[in-house]
Order: C-alpha cells, then sequence, then structure tokens
C-alpha cells in the first residue's frame, strides 16, 4: 500500500467509466491511496449497481458525461488537469454488442479515439493506461496463452471493436506521442473478471446471485466453455502497477500488457457455477438446450503474461478458489444487511497485504 500511496496520494487522477463494475472498484482503491479521483462516465444504470452502493459520488469528483462527445471529455481534461488517466469506459458486454453494434463501435472505438485526442491536447498528463479486452486477440481457440504482439481481430462486435481500439492505441503512440517523451502510455489488457457488485446482464456471476437470491434454478447457455476467471483486484493491481513504473520511467514501459490469471484458474462455466453454489450454501444447475438463435461466444481463451512477470514483477496472488471465496462472500455479506463500502475497501485492504507477501 504504500509504495502505491507514494505515487498517487494527492495527484489527480481521471477514470473514464467509474461508475462501471471494474471502474468503481478502481476509483475506491485511488481513494483509499489518497487519490483526488475524477470520474467521467454515464450515470449507473440500476441502483444496486457498485457505484451507488458505495456512495462515491459523494466521494470522489464524478462528472455525468459521455466519451462519445470529445467536447465533454476535453472539456473535463481541461477544467481537472489530471497526471494520471485510466481509461475503462466502454460497452463491455459481447452479447450486447449483437443487439447494438453500432453503440458498441461509436463507444469502444469512436470514445477511445476522443480520450486519446483528449490526452494529446492536455499537457497535465503524465500517465495514461488505456484498458481494452483479453478478447482484442484474433481468437484462434488454441490452447496456447496469447502474448501482446499476437494479431488482433474479433468476430463479435465486441471482440471487434477492442481490436479496432488497439489499433487506434498503437497509431496515436507511433504518430503523436512518440514526440512527448514525458508521457508514459500503456495498453491493458484482462478479461473475464469477477468480483462483487457486478449486475450487469448475461454475465455469470450476477446471473448466479440473482438466480440465487429468488432460489431458482440457475440456467446455463454454453457451459462448457472455458474462460480465465480471476478476481477484478487481479488486473487492477497489475494497471496500477504499470502507472507506477512509466510515472518512474515513460519511454521504458510503453505498450501493451497482458493481466490474465495462472493457466490452472482457467475453468469451465460449470465448474465456476458449482463452485459459486457450494460457496453459497445452496441452489440448483440448469443447461439451457442449444438454440440456433444464440450468437456465437468463444469457448477457449487465455492470455500469457511472461511479460508482465518478467518486466514488472506482477503475478496473480489469488488463485480459483481464492477469487470464487471473495465473490460469494462480497455478495453474501451484502444480502445480510452489511455496508458495501465496508465490505468493498475490507477486500482492497487484504489483496493489498497478499501483495505485500
Amino acid at each position: 500500500m504504500d509504495a502505491l500511496k507514494s505515487v498517487f496520494a494527492g495527484r489527480t487522477v481521471l477514470v473514464t467509466g467509474d461508475t462501471g463494475f471494474k471502474g468503481a472498484w478502481l476509483s475506491l482503491w485511488l481513494h483509499l491511496l489518497g487519490a483526488k479521483v475524477v470520474g467521467l462516465s454515464l450515470p449507473a444504470e440500476r441502483s444496486e449497481d457498485l457505484f451507488p452502493r458505495l456512495g462515491l459520488g459523494e466521494r470522489i469528483l464524478h462528472q455525468d458525461g459521455d466519451i462519445r462527445d470529445l467536447d465533454t471529455v476535453l472539456s473535463v481534461m481541461r477544467k481537472f488537469e489530471p497526471e494520471f488517466c485510466f481509461h475503462l469506459a466502454a460497452q463491455s458486454l459481447v452479447r450486447r454488442s449483437y443487439l447494438e453494434p453500432k453503440l458498441t463501435f461509436d463507444t469502444n472505438v469512436g470514445g477511445s479515439v476522443n480520450v486519446l485526442e483528449a490526452i494529446r491536447h492536455t499537457p497535465s498528463v503524465r500517465v495514461a493506461i488505456y484498458v481494452t479486452s483479453d478478447k482484442c486477440y484474433r481468437n484462434r481457440e488454441w490452447v496456447f496463452g496469447y502474448r501482446e504482439e499476437d494479431e488482433l481481430g474479433g468476430r463479435d462486435p465486441y471482440s471487434a471493436s477492442k481490436a479496432a481500439a488497439e489499433l487506434l492505441f498503437s497509431s496515436y503512440l507511433d504518430s503523436f506521442f512518440g514526440q512527448r517523451g514525458e508521457l508514459g502510455i500503456g495498453s491493458v489488457r484482462a478479461g473475464n473478471v469477477i468480483g462483487g457488485g457486478d449486475w450487469s446482464e448475461d454475465r455469470i456471476v450476477p446471473d448466479c446471485i440473482r438466480a440465487l437470491r429468488a432460489d431458482a434454478p440457475i440456467r446455463l447457455r454454453n457451459p462448457g466453455a472455458t474462460r480465465p476467471w480471476q478476481h477484478v483486484l487481479e488486473p487492477l493491481g497489475g494497471y496500477l502497477l504499470l502507472a507506477t513504473k512509466l510515472f518512474s520511467d515513460s519511454m521504458a514501459y510503453r505498450g501493451a500488457w497482458n493481466f490474465g490469471p495462472r493457466v490452472e484458474s482457467g475453468r469451465s462455466v460449470e465448474a465456476l457455477v458449482r463452485a459459486i453454489v457450494g460457496q453459497w450454501g445452496s441452489g440448483s444447475i440448469e443447461v439451457a438446450p442449444p438454440t440456433a438463435a444464440n450468437p456465437h461466444e468463444a469457448r477457449l481463451l487465455h492470455l500469457s503474461c511472461d511479460k508482465s512477470y518478467h518486466s514488472l514483477g506482477w503475478q496473480p496472488r489469488w488463485n480459483f478458489e481464492r477469487t470464487v471465496t471473495e465473490t460469494v462472500d462480497w455478495y453474501r455479506r451484502i444480502n445480510a444487511g452489511e455496508s458495501a463500502w465496508d465490505v468493498t475497501s475490507e477486500q482492497i485492504h487484504a489483496y493489498m497485504r497478499d501483495l505485500n507477501d
């Protein structure tokens, strides 16, 4: 904690997408580190989302706004003059991208252009962390982990939008930021994060918790799909570590970085759900019959994180079992009436202690 505090305490940090699942966790973490957090995002979609549950709107400098509007992004940048920028705002759901492809590309591509443009015109920014997804890689369903230099691509609109966002990043790095030696900037790729406070539609953990709270069966549409499950704090810890490295050496750590779990944390959807049910203490599972109406979803994908391990000293701290335990424990405690602020802060502090071990 002290090492991160020494970098972030008292500094202005902009988080786009602060009302989202990952954005709310990151904003709280930065707040606990003593940063002056500025958030830019659309309002939270649900009253039970993590951002309103934490009361972050009263604790950080949140600005309602849409990254698809360049003037809005520029205005926030000019007003607050952040030293750090974490770009997380996105349309982040694969299945929704089939229903709303234009919204997905407008947000994930057009919005990312606007953020990069705003960074280009904001001299105060010393470090920028540009978040895409593990799904930016052309998924060949192979057993090898994807490395940062592997081919980009995407079959579904969401994956394609994230691959395009990476091409944008590379173009701005080569065309504009190469001449700005004081700016440290990196793109980060992670996926299939789970943790407390996620209530998004068509995500397996929120679907499980909704069913468990209603004493209804959990219906699985793709039980055999294997995913690299990791707790949300794992990649966020990687983003923060990379930001500190870029702050100390803006040129040495530029580029793309993977932050994924160990290979043994890759489990099928069914295995994850059975672990959740076991941790919750009750529940049943049903497998939905396959239908041609279901859009394509990848069945196998994981990342090689050798670069992050060898160059940053980053590695996952929580294994699959600990990840499930912490995730289910969060929902169970909130369901019992505990404070979301206390439970979420406690888990951040527990993770920070494990970082120091």
